[in-house]
C-alpha cells in the first residue's frame, strides 16, 4: 500500500495530540485533513470523497462523540477505514464495527500508523471483493 496521496482525516479535540498525529501521518506521505469535533468532521467528509481513513477520539465537545461519527460512517461511508482512540473508555465496553481498530491513550504513533495502513488495505480488499460479487451476480441475471 502506497501512502502517498492517500487521505486520512484526524478528528481530535486536543490540539497537541491532533498536531502530533497529523505530523506523523504526513511524514509517512499521507494527505491529512483535520477536525476538532464531530460536526466539523462531518463537514470535511461531505466535501472530500477521497478520504480513505478516519482516526477519531471518542470524547469531544459539541454534543456528539467519536462513537456517533463511527456509527454514521458505518451506515453511510463503507469505504472509510476507522481507527478509534480514547483515554477514558475500554474497547470491551464499546460497540464498534467489526473492522474498526481501537487504541487506548496514550498510544504510540507507530501503532496508529500501522493501523491506518492495514485498515485501509483491508477495506480496499473487502470493497474489491464486494464489487466482484456484485459483478458476478449481475452477470448471472
Amino acid at each position: 500500500m502506497q501512502e502517498a496521496g492517500v487521505t486520512v482525516l484526524v478528528v481530535e479535540d486536543e490540539p497537541i495530540i491532533r498536531f502530533a498525529l497529523v505530523d506523523a501521518l504526513e511524514e509517512k506521505g499521507y494527505r491529512v485533513l483535520e477536525a476538532s469535533n464531530v460536526l466539523e468532521a462531518v463537514g470535511v467528509i461531505g466535501k472530500n470523497e477521497q478520504i480513505a481513513a478516519v482516526v477519531t477520539d471518542i470524547d469531544m465537545p459539541g454534543g456528539l462523540s467519536g462513537l456517533d461519527l463511527v456509527e454514521t460512517l458505518d451506515k453511510s461511508q463503507h469505504h472509510i477505514a476507522v481507527i478509534v482512540t480514547s483515554g477514558g473508555h475500554a474497547s470491551e465496553s464499546l460497540d464498534l464495527p467489526a473492522d474498526a481498530r481501537f487504541f487506548s491513550k496514550p498510544y504510540h504513533f507507530d501503532d496508529i500508523l500501522f493501523a491506518v495502513r492495514s485498515a485501509i488495505a483491508a477495506k480496499a480488499k473487502l470493497l474489491k471483493k464486494r464489487r466482484g460479487l456484485r459483478l458476478v451476480g449481475a452477470a448471472a441475471r
